[in-house]
């Protein structure tokens, strides 16, 4: 596995060489052989877990490689913050993949770094797992995200709310550059490295802008437009499977369009739009309904370092990036119908956005009104679409899991399935194409929060990942039942009462 690292070409200021600390005795907990296969990195690197646990803990490090600390900012909770930084995370470098894709390769939970803030740099079991548990799920639904290649158990206890094993997770990510990144050096005036940072960012992951040959002031603005456009497709796949972010931070703003950080994040189960789980969400900043506004803000805090760049007057430059940052709502509506069209369905060309609006409104008031679980609503809606129309026929297995919770749900909805029926019937689209679009839209199967918890506590008081993997070996088909989908498809006995998330790598 050959590294390589066009960030350090930036410049110094970007970032603080620092070596991982030397744990004594790592052991391999987790290592993803699909990632590593998509990677091309399985043959390099081997099978020895003991060499890959050294490797991916950053005891060993592979030749040529120079571990450095990230620099960045933010605004966390609304409170911007001048300095963070990676203060327990090492950027191995870049990798490029057999498809000629370019990664980062970072370690968390590795030790402290100039960035640590006085914290030791290190990383619970508990935290890594569920980085790799989620960030994988949310691959296989469909979601942009980052992605775990490994979990190393680094033999060290911690103490934090109580004793607990330390880790090292391993994050692939198309970058680590951040909303935050760019505010960095926009806060103290550095016009210069802000240039230099976001003619990176197109290079790396917005090159259609190069090559539609802009002048210097409309490359920024095609910048800002684009990055726009990769978090409200984002935002919109967390509203159709359910995720609750829990910390969308402008350092948890990642310019390549992904999700990054899984440290509080939850899945939705009740319906309740303004649901949150994160236990220093205490203002519901962040809550489930909130997301798409704050992507918004976020984006805007992009805009406004990008002021000195887009034009010499400052006021001509404010208004070219309000004008864009004004899209905003409507670009994201369309964006949301649309794909909750597709989870009900609904062929908008055939009836159109404001016709679906109203019926997906009257749907999610019903959810709302009767406590109905997300996940499970529509996948009764599915089913019931599939029988009822003879398109499918469920295997029994399923239909004796579900028929009690999904008659339960269909009850509620009575009037809207009449509705939504005669809607879907008087498509131009064939029945068929609209179960397909429900079911590939709306998964039998999520990362339910008390099947994570029991997981996690699982296979730390054994000390070993069979239980994850299990878990894994469902959450990676996420469209099918398959055979234990069983064990983890419905939602919590308590609707996830009293359930609290909190920031842990």
């Amino acid at each position: 596995m050959k590294l390589t690292n066009s960030y350090l070409t930036l410049g110094e200021a970007f970032y603080k060489p620092c070596l991982p600390r030397q744990f004594e005795s790592p052991t391999l907990m987790l290592w993803n052989k699909s990632l590593a296969s998509e990677l091309g990195i399985t043959e390099s690197l081997g099978s020895d877990e003991q060499r890959l646990a050294e490797l991916f803990c950053g005891k060993r490090l592979l030749p040529g490689v120079q571990p450095v600390a990230l620099a960045y900012a933010g605004h966390q909770f609304g409170n911007f913050s001048p300095q963070l930084g990676d203060g327990r995370a090492h950027l191995l470098g870049e990798l490029e993949g057999p498809l000629g894709q370019r990664v980062d390769i970072q370690l968390k939970g590795s030790g402290p770094t100039p960035f640590s803030r006085g914290g030791d740099g290190l990383c619970a079991m508990g935290p890594a797992l569920r980085e790799f548990v989620m960030s994988e799920a949310m691959h296989a639904l469909g979601v942009p995200t980052t992605r775990s290649l490994a979990v190393v158990a680094t033999g060290e206890m911690l103490y934090r709310q109580s004793v607990t094993p330390g880790a090292v997770v391993t994050r692939v990510a198309a970058s680590h550059l951040r909303v935050g990144t760019v505010q960095y050096f926009a806060a103290q005036g550095r016009h210069e490295e802000v240039k230099r940072l976001c003619d990176y960012t197109i290079d790396r992951h917005y090159p259609e802008i190069i090559q539609a040959g802009m002048s210097s002031g409309e490359r920024y603005l095609a910048l800002l437009d684009a990055a726009m456009a990769r978090q409200i497709t984002l935002v919109c796949h967390w509203m159709r499977v359910g995720l609750i972010h829990g910390v969308m931070n402008t350092d948890n703003a990642a310019l390549s369009g992904e999700t990054i950080d899984y440290g509080p994040c939850a899945m939705l189960g009740r319906y309740k739009p303004d649901m949150v789980f994160s236990s220093i969400d205490t203002h519901g900043r962040y809550a489930f309904n909130k997301q798409p506004d704050m992507v918004q803000w976020n984006i805007s805090r992009l805009a406004e370092c990008l002021i000195p760049l887009v034009d010499d007057t400052e006021q001509l430059a404010v208004d070219k990036l309000v004008a864009i940052i004004s899209t905003f709502p409507q670009r994201f509506n369309a964006a949301y119908h649309d794909m909750m069209s597709e989870k009900l369905g609904l062929d908008v060309k055939s009836t159109g956005i404001g016709e679906n609006k109203v019926l997906i409104d009257d749907l999610l008031s019903k959810m709302q009104e009767h406590g109905l679980d997300y996940t499970d609503t529509f996948n009764a809606l599915t089913e019931w679409l599939a029988e009822n129309n003879n398109i499918a026929k469920l295997d029994k297995l399923s239909r004796e899991n579900n028929k009690n919770r999904h008659a339960q749900i269909l009850g509620h909805l009575s009037q809207f399935l009449s509705v939504w029926q005669e809607r879907v019937m008087g498509q131009d689209l064939p029945l068929q194409a609209c179960y397909e679009k429900m079911r590939f839209a709306n998964p039998v199967v999520i990362p339910r929060n008390h099947h994570v918890e029991a997981c996690l506590a699982e296979c730390i008081s054994a000390g070993s990942a069979d239980k994850a993997m299990q878990f894994l070996s469902v959450l990676m088909k996420p469209y099918e039942r398959c055979e234990n989908t069983a064990l983890y498809e419905a939602p919590s006995a308590d609707d996830d009462k009293g359930y609290k998330t909190f920031c842990g790598t």
